[in-house]
């Protein structure tokens, strides 16, 4: 497998929000770190929107977020500025799981 092809696959292992840039996204990124401290989290700012993604799995909690804003926030308002995501998704009332079932 060439190098270019093998960093497309790891590429593809990743899941996780595409967001509108603003307050929100920002606080995602803090709890993305906060919730899941055993992964690296990738963020790639591309000015107008953010792509906020870790490899295989990525859960984003509610009281975490609320944190991060200093505010109450509902799950449910995620998707204002969710322009899309990477991977399967799995929506809770206080958490929201990326992840990939099977790995590239």
């Amino acid at each position: 497998m060439s190098t270019q092809k093998s960093a497309q696959a790891y590429h593809n292992n990743r899941v996780g929000p595409v967001m509108r840039a603003g307050d929100l996204a920002q606080a995602v990124i803090e709890a993305a770190k906060i919730d899941n401290p055993d992964k690296e989290i990738f963020v790639d700012d591309k000015r107008a929107y953010i792509r906020i993604h870790a490899e295989h799995e990525m859960i984003l909690r509610q009281a975490t977020i609320e944190e991060e804003l200093g505010r109450p926030f509902r799950m449910n308002d995620l998707e204002v500025d969710l322009s899309s995501f990477a991977g399967q998704i799995e929506s809770h009332d206080d958490s929201v799981r990326f992840y990939f079932t099977t790995k590239v």
